[in-house]
């Protein structure tokens, strides 16, 4: 069980809701690797989307891709600080793309997103609460 499944089951259907509606907002997988790739980070989100490690990336990095709305939108949802949710989206975002493309392919990765909490190898629904328990 990874971070995003520690972390999904604390906050239940408002953190799987609110990554699932921030990758939508974003374009999906592929829109979201775009939009890396656009800001210099295109080898880092490719390593998530590949069948190998996954590169990390910093707080800072996700809040220049994706801007303070999209943020701001995913802390309101979760009750969090903005920057609270950039640090949780740097954890949770490599492993989540890692697991809508298990193929190594953002192709159909995007079929995923409807069935966040409940489609994704690993018990998913039991991701995002486990990194706000105190």
């Amino acid at each position: 069980m990874g971070l995003l499944d520690n972390v999904l089951g604390g906050l239940g259907g408002d953190a799987a809701g609110g990554l699932s509606d921030l990758l939508k907002g974003q374009g999906g997988v592929g829109g979201l690797a775009e939009k890396f790739g656009q800001n210099g980070l295109g080898d880092v989100v490719g390593s998530w989307i590949g069948k190998g490690g996954n590169a990390g990336i910093s707080p800072e990095q996700i809040a220049s891709v994706l801007g303070s709305g999209p943020i701001a939108d995913f802390a309101a949802k979760l009750g969090i600080s903005p920057e609270q949710a950039s640090e949780t989206l740097a954890g949770l975002l490599p492993e989540a793309i890692d697991r809508l493309t298990p193929n190594g392919s953002a192709e159909g990765a995007d079929d995923l997103l409807g069935g966040l909490m409940n489609n994704l190898p690993g018990g998913i629904s039991d991701a995002l609460g486990g990194l706000f328990k105190r």
